[in-house]
């Protein structure tokens, strides 16, 4: 008999979704991230890594070159991290506007 796929998280741990979406190589890198005050949750400053994530949410977060800013949109969450072409589903990331 197959088996119904678990249902996907309202909510999730934002280093736990950066480590799944992979925005970082390790969790504790992600967590990092999370609690460097770089990043924001619907334009609001996180500080701590436990703060959640949902589908819809806008994060903004550090450029690989810290040199910029990149805005996603969360579309979806993981139970765990997985290839990059499934990571990138997660995501999308909303244009800049001129």
């Amino acid at each position: 008999m197959k088996q119904a796929p678990a249902p996907q998280p309202l909510a999730q741990r934002v280093d736990v979704w950066l480590f799944h979406a992979r925005f970082g190589r390790s969790r504790s890198a992600c967590a990092q991230i999370a609690t460097s005050g770089h990043v924001r949750i619907n334009r609001q400053r996180v500080t701590k890594a436990h703060a959640l994530v949902r589908a819809g949410d806008v994060l903004t977060l550090p450029a690989p070159d810290r040199k910029a800013v990149i805005v996603i949109r969360v579309t979806g969450q993981a139970e765990r991290r997985q290839a990059a072409p499934l990571a990138q589903l997660l995501y999308e990331i909303v244009p800049e506007t001129a």
